[in-house]
């Protein structure tokens, strides 16, 4: 049985998580109360293991059997590579995704069985986001590889999602919009059911690395992490800029990239 403490952003991430007893929501309050009500919801368990991504001092103030503690990165590992190595799995597993039947149903829903084109036009630092002519350039460019595709346009809730998707839905008025409109797992089914996910720097594409989408993200801004962040997945990689702003990676980069990665798709054993 698996508690897991996190903040609200992330919950969904767990909603579905085989085994999962519980989900403890946490969030910051002034002057460091956020541990104290935490410590109140945990500290009469006993518990069998805790792991502790966040290298905080909670960890030793509770009862255990058996504490993991991330450690600070060295070696060169990938991220995923770093959270597995807490807990001393080698080698390191693939970031999965866990979906139940009603968020394949409503994926079902919004999405026709024609080839969809994801995008992820969003991200939390406006520097890190590719210019929405490129990806509308993009789409129309994998047309001939993906003859009547779709596109669908991925984003979180909250205004600023919606207006960072909003120029893109503009440039291809018939994608399916759905921005805000998902929970987590139902973005994972949805995104499940792309042919391919093409995305920014962000949470979103590595969520569609993890559903096993063949998956390209987009990266120049952040290309001094690109090796430790890059999409964990078992069809995922970057397309890289030749700068250090997003504007250096072009349309045949990019486009060059997804081609690649279709092509390793459908080569694979089934």
């Amino acid at each position: 049985r698996f508690t897991i403490v996190c903040g609200p952003v992330a919950a969904g991430v767990f909603a579905r998580m085989p085994n999962r007893e519980r989900t403890i929501l946490f969030d910051k309050l002034s002057y460091d109360r956020h541990w104290w009500r935490l410590w109140t919801q945990v500290a009469k368990t006993r518990w069998d293991l805790i792991v502790d991504l966040r290298q905080s001092a909670i960890a030793y103030v509770l009862r255990a059997n058996e504490r993991a503690v991330k450690r600070r990165a060295t070696g060169g590992l990938r991220k995923y590579e770093q959270l597995a190595a807490t807990v001393r799995a080698h080698p390191a597993p693939l970031p999965v995704v866990w979906t139940a039947s009603e968020d394949r149903a409503r994926a079902a829903t919004l999405l026709p069985d024609a080839p969809v084109i994801g995008f992820g036009p969003t991200a939390n630092w406006p520097p890190k986001a590719w210019p929405p002519q490129r990806f509308a350039a993009l789409f129309h460019a994998l047309q001939d590889r993906l003859p009547g595709a779709i596109p669908a346009i991925f984003g979180g809730p909250g205004g600023q999602e919606r207006a960072m998707a909003a120029p893109l839905l503009g440039l291809l008025p018939g994608a399916i919009d759905l921005c805000g409109a998902l929970t987590l797992p139902e973005a994972a089914a949805c995104l499940q059911r792309c042919a391919v996910f093409v995305g920014n720097d962000s949470g979103l594409m590595h969520l569609a690395a993890a559903a096993g989408t063949p998956t390209i993200g987009l990266c120049s801004t952040t290309r001094d992490r690109a090796e430790e962040m890059a999409p964990a997945g078992q069809y995922a990689a970057w397309a890289l800029g030749d700068g250090d702003r997003m504007q250096d990676l072009t349309v045949q980069d990019a486009l060059r990239a997804v081609l690649l990665m279709l092509d390793r798709a459908e080569l694979a054993p089934s």
